[in-house]
């Protein structure tokens, strides 16, 4: 009886999803095989055009980069959130979570304010005699690595430290018994129990990285288009919804892929500390 029901609770959260996101994405679907002439000549730009061949490299190499400075970040901050004295474990706990109380929006434009050619940085260098032209630390890849791994850190703290908390102390303590240094004790047996939490950590920063918009449109100047913005300028500035619907399905397709992945190296119970 209890079995039966399941369906029946699951039906409302199932149609939800089904008309918020599975419908508008057949009709993405549909546009990308049929403007502006049926067939799949989107997808064949994919792979000929040298614009969006350009843009997928450089979409993917800007999310490799801040997938790894933001797990390198997290991980640290987490070894001193998770095993930290409890002073430190208060500053990182407050620091992870200020982040969710800024908006993008907000965050960006800091960031504008900090690294464009009148912005504090370059101002205060000029002030102190340090240099005498602005250094170019705005509108490029350097500016929009910075502000989507300053985004993203905290996104891949909490995989991590889910599976921090799952190492058993007894394993570590047995490791310093042996006479294991802790640097050997560290690489040799905390990474490797923590290895669910790295991989949930690195999947998750780089499917949201692959979706950014709104930090490369305001850091990157227009200089570094990644993916989501493409797919902005093709809908909304220059009318080819076709090759715009194409990339998002491409998109899809690629992110359920990396999650079909993910769940195949994890067990999602393993995502969330559980042994």
């Amino acid at each position: 009886m209890r079995h039966a029901a399941a369906p029946l609770l699951l039906a409302p959260l199932l149609l939800l999803l089904g008309g918020a996101y599975v419908v508008p994405f057949l009709g993405v679907m549909r546009w990308s095989v049929t403007l502006p002439v049926p067939g799949f000549g989107q997808y064949v730009r994919l792979f000929t055009d040298p614009l969006v061949l350009s843009v997928f490299l450089r979409s993917f190499r800007i999310c490799a980069i801040v997938t790894t400075l933001s797990v390198i970040a997290a991980y640290a901050i987490c070894c001193i959130w998770v095993r930290g004295a409890p002073a430190l474990r208060i500053i990182a706990e407050f620091c992870i979570l200020v982040p969710f109380w800024i908006s993008l929006l907000t965050r960006a434009f800091g960031w504008v304010a900090l690294l464009s050619s009148r912005g504090l940085i370059n101002t205060w260098l000029q002030a102190a005699g340090l240099i005498d032209e602005p250094l170019p630390l705005s509108q490029n890849e350097f500016a929009v690595i910075l502000g989507m791994t300053h985004f993203l850190i905290p996104f891949a703290v909490f995989p991590l430290a889910s599976a921090m908390r799952a190492v058993d102390e007894r394993v570590l303590l047995a490791a310093r018994g042996l006479g294991a240094r802790r640097a050997r004790i560290f690489w040799s047996v905390f990474v490797p129990m923590t290895r669910a939490g790295l991989i949930g950590a690195t999947m998750l920063v780089f499917v949201f990285a692959l979706g950014f918009f709104v930090t490369p449109a305001i850091l990157g100047g227009g200089r570094s288009i990644m993916l989501a913005e493409l797919v902005y300028v093709r809908i909304f500035q220059s009318p080819d919804w076709g090759l715009g619907a194409a990339i998002s399905v491409v998109l899809v397709v690629l992110v359920g892929g990396l999650l079909a992945l993910l769940f195949r190296l994890v067990r999602p119970a393993q995502l969330v500390g559980a042994r």
